[in-house]
C-alpha cells in the first residue's frame, strides 16, 4: 500500500475530535509530501537535526507552510534553536532542566511555547518522563514559567503485545490528568489550554482512543516500517 492509502485506512479508524499525529521521524522527505499531498497537516520528528533539515528543504520547495510540526524526542538544551522556532507543540518535556532553558529561550525571543509533560508509566526504565508525583507538584507548585503553555501530557506505554498492561500504565495517565483538571484554574501552571492528553501510537493507539486520548502519534501504520 503507498503512504497515502495507509494514511487514509488510519483516518478512517481514528475518532472524531482526536488529533492525528503523522510521526515522520526517520522516513525520507518524499513520504512526508505524500502524506502531505493526501492531506495530513500534522507531523511529528523526534531528532531535532532531521526536523531542521526537513523544515528547510520544504521551505525551499516552497511547501509546507501550513505544516504544524510537533517534537516528541529527547530534547537537549543545546539543540533548542534547531526546534523552538519551527514547532507548534513539544510533547516530550521531560525535566526542569529543560523547562528552564526553554523559558529562557522563549523569553529571549519573545515567543510563547506550547508543550506537553512527559509522564512516565511504562515499566521500561529508558522511558523519559516526569513520575506522577513529580508533575504534580510540578504543576501546583509555586513556580511557573509564564513563556510556556502547558497544554496537557504525553505518554508511552511499555512496548508489549499484553493489552491488560497497557491498559493499565495508561490507567495511570489518566487517574494523574482527573486529579489535575480538578486543579485547573486553582493553580497558575494550570489554566484552560490544559487539556491535551497524547498517548497511543500505532500498536496501541485503538486503545488510547477508547480510554481518553485526544492526540495520537503514529508512525509505522503510515509510513511502514523504518
Amino acid at each position: 500500500m503507498s503512504v497515502k492509502d495507509k494514511l487514509n485506512s488510519v483516518k478512517e479508524t481514528v475518532a472524531e475530535g482526536v488529533c492525528l499525529v503523522a510521526v515522520s521521524k526517520f522516513q525520507p522527505l518524499s513520504a512526508v509530501l505524500e502524506a502531505y499531498n493526501a492531506g495530513q497537516r500534522v507531523f511529528a520528528e523526534s531528532r531535532p537535526q532531521e526536523l531542521f533539515a526537513k523544515v528547510q528543504e520544504l521551505q525551499q520547495m516552497g511547501v509546507g507552510e501550513d505544516i504544524s510540526w510537533h517534537f516528541i524526542g529527547h530534547l537537549q538544551t543545546n539543540k533548542l534553536k534547531m526546534v523552538l522556532p519551527y514547532v507548534d507543540l513539544v510533547q516530550s518535556v521531560d525535566s526542569l532542566k529543560l523547562l528552564d532553558a526553554m523559558e529562557a529561550w522563549a523569553e529571549k525571543n519573545n515567543r510563547q511555547i506550547k508543550v506537553l509533560l512527559e509522564c512516565h508509566i511504562a515499566t521500561e526504565e529508558t522511558k523519559q518522563g516526569f513520575t506522577a508525583e513529580e508533575l504534580l507538584k510540578l504543576l501546583t507548585g509555586p513556580r511557573n514559567w509564564p513563556h510556556l503553555s502547558f497544554c496537557g501530557l504525553m505518554a508511552m506505554a511499555s512496548f508489549t503485545d499484553d493489552q491488560a498492561q497497557i491498559r493499565a500504565e495508561f490507567t495511570k495517565l489518566i487517574s494523574l490528568n482527573a486529579a489535575l483538571q480538578n486543579l485547573v484554574g486553582l493553580c497558575p501552571n494550570l489554566g484552560p489550554e490544559f487539556k491535551e492528553l497524547s498517548f497511543g501510537m500505532s500498536s496501541d493507539y485503538t486503545i488510547a482512543m477508547s480510554m481518553g486520548s485526544t492526540m495520537v502519534r503514529i508512525g509505522t501504520a503510515i509510513f511502514g516500517e523504518r
